[in-house]
């Protein structure tokens, strides 16, 4: 079994809330691993991290963008991300493997502080 983990985030700074689910996903090699994120603030982006290690990059998305920008390693079709609805944000893993055991998580722009946020 590979773990998959994805933090439930809640983090705020002034009126930018991001919530990611599930907080813990258990999937198979081979299967594929999905993660909802909802921001307030259009474009999340998507990073990993290994226990340890420093967060890497994975990428971001824009709803008026044709496809996301990629961190340096990380491409499709093995990662994507699609806009459901809203701000509803759906990031999939596909074809897991071994190394993609690590901690998944969003981060959002937050207009008031003038950066990027995540907990």
């Amino acid at each position: 079994l590979l773990l998959t983990s994805c933090h439930l985030v809640v983090c705020v700074s002034g009126v930018t809330v991001v919530i990611q689910k599930p907080p813990v996903m258990t999937v198979r090699k081979g299967e594929t691993a999905t993660m909802d994120c909802n921001s307030a603030v259009d474009g999340p982006r998507f990073y990993k991290q290994i226990p340890g290690g420093i967060p890497q990059f994975v990428l971001n998305f824009y709803e008026g963008f044709s496809s996301p920008t990629f961190g340096s390693g990380f491409s499709s079709p093995k990662f994507t991300v699609n806009f459901v609805s809203n701000s509803d944000y759906r990031f999939t893993i596909s074809n897991v493997e071994e190394g993609d055991s690590a901690v998944y998580y969003c981060s959002t722009w937050d207009d008031s502080a003038e950066e990027w946020v995540s907990q």
